[in-house]
């Protein structure tokens, strides 16, 4: 499937392109937001390896959870390509925190993403 959508052109991006795909139950967009060896733990504790585990994962969390709030982005440490991004969970969980890449096409892509929702 050719997909023309939006691509994180700043590393803050992707915390707002995250919701807008995930408000529209779209997980291999989730997917796309990653670099394909990327690490994802959600919830905390839990790591999905690769773009297609953590496609799987979203789609797992999509069928639960269809509505998410855009969060406070706190501010971005950077270095040479690399970003370490975070929001202010809207959910009151212990923090989401996220490091970025720049691709050599000049958009970003997450590599490591830790989510501070604790599987109950």
């Amino acid at each position: 499937m050719t997909s023309t959508r939006v691509q994180a052109t700043e590393p803050e991006d992707l915390a707002r392109i995250w919701v807008e795909r995930a408000n529209a139950g779209d997980a291999e967009g989730l997917a796309a937001l990653y670099e394909p060896d990327a690490v994802m733990a959600f919830p905390m504790g839990v790591e999905h390896v690769g773009r297609e585990a953590i496609r799987a994962a979203f789609e797992g969390m999509l069928k639960h959870v269809t509505h998410f709030e855009d969060e406070e982005t706190l501010p971005t440490l950077r270095i040479g390509d690399l970003a370490l991004t975070s929001t202010s969970p809207a959910d009151r969980s212990r923090g989401r925190y996220q490091v970025a890449r720049r691709q050599p096409d000049g958009t970003w892509l997450r590599i490591l993403h830790s989510s501070g929702y604790f599987e109950e």
